[in-house]
């Protein structure tokens, strides 16, 4: 059986949507799909305007760095670089200057309440934080599109509540979040609740959509 059947989803600007469902039925699948990291095997994956599947390998990579962040359930940090310098490497791979990356950076870790980590090594750092620091990362610079896999996952509610309070401060500022989660509270803080089973969305959270 195919990980997605025939979903068709947007996200608009200034809006945070959060897919919901049992496990294994697509939702992290989503969105691999939706960053391009794994390319949809029939359909069209639109981000700024820009299809994916029209972009070469390395247009691909420099879109998604200036557009699209990515909080991922396993944090994907560099264990070899500390909170700040893994929180910067993306835009130093897009060849911004290092102070910008740094400032950028700084402002991030404070936005999720970390700054006091940023010397810290990942072995250093309890999941929680690693967590966190996988947000600052995805934050980190102008990034319109957000896609967060369970990112209140190792958090306690102090801290689940200052991400979520991260998060719904970018949609404000205009920024898209898809967020896939098992959490009520966040799907209490969504605009939009969208429910899948067995690779189908089944509620795209429009009123009437329900199957």
């Amino acid at each position: 059986m195919p990980a997605l059947r025939g979903v068709s989803l947007d996200v608009a600007a200034g809006s945070l949507t959060a897919v919901m469902g049992p496990s294994g039925c697509g939702k992290s699948t989503l969105l691999t799909v939706a960053g391009g990291l794994r390319a949809a095997d029939s359909g069209t994956v639109v981000v700024a305007g820009v299809d994916l599947a029209s972009l070469s390998d390395s247009a691909s990579h420099r879109h998604r760095r200036r557009h699209i962040g990515f909080v991922f359930q396993d944090y994907n940090i560099v264990p070899t670089l500390n909170t700040i310098e893994n929180v910067m490497l993306p835009l130093e791979l897009d060849g911004r200057k290092r102070s910008h990356a740094r400032t950028e950076a700084e402002r991030a870790l404070a936005a999720v309440g970390i700054d006091d980590l940023a010397a810290r090594h990942p072995d250093a750092l309890s999941g929680g934080q690693r967590q966190r620091v996988a947000l600052a990362r995805a934050i980190c610079g102008e990034r319109g599109l957000i896609l967060a896999d369970e990112p209140t996952g190792a958090l306690d509610s102090a801290a689940a509540g200052q991400v979520l309070d991260t998060l719904v401060g970018l949609v404000r500022d205009g920024a898209a979040c898809l967020v896939v989660t098992h959490d009520e509270a966040v799907a209490a803080r969504a605009d939009r609740v969208v429910r899948m089973r067995d690779g189908l969305v089944i509620d795209d959270g429009r009123e009437g959509s329900s199957s």
